[in-house]
């Protein structure tokens, strides 16, 4: 893993967008990540991986989706927001659970608390997502992909 910029904590204002939210165990994730993906290439607009509850040995809620003020075309896809608020960042290319521990580490080494909520279904995230820089739709190789990964911060 790559380390382009950050990580660093910035302010995000909301964001209108569209996509497609399911259960689905954490092995196989992207493979189904790369099936939504494939469902929302008719909208324009920065693609992105929202995880909403985190569970790694269980069923993960995830949500593919585009930032975009078009309407949903209907059927699985949904209209919804990236919320404002505060976010530890970070941009890098390659392997994305090392960057996410990267990014948690940077976290509580300095003392800072995520917007994230226990629950029976595992850890509920105010807002977590990886935000493709690089568009999937031109760049299949994903190990050349600039990713913006972004964790929302508590209110403290």
């Amino acid at each position: 893993m790559e380390i382009l910029e950050g990580p660093a904590v910035v302010a995000e204002p909301e964001r209108r967008c569209v996509g497609i939210r399911v259960v689905t165990p954490f092995r196989g994730m992207f493979a189904v990540r790369d099936e939504l993906m494939k469902e929302l290439y008719a909208y324009a607009g920065l693609m992105f991986f929202r995880l909403h509850v985190v569970d790694m040995d269980g069923p993960m809620e995830i949500e593919a989706g585009v930032v975009t003020d078009e309407p949903p075309a209907g059927g699985r896809v949904r209209a919804g927001v990236l919320p404002a608020g505060r976010y530890a960042t970070m941009t890098y290319v390659g392997h994305g659970r090392r960057a996410n521990g990267t990014l948690i580490d940077w976290i509580r080494a300095n003392d800072l608390a995520m917007d994230v909520a226990e629950d029976p279904a595992g850890d509920r995230f105010g807002c977590r997502y990886e935000a493709y820089l690089t568009d999937p739709r031109t760049e299949r190789m994903k190990t050349r992909w600039q990713i913006g990964l972004a964790i929302r911060l508590a209110d403290h």
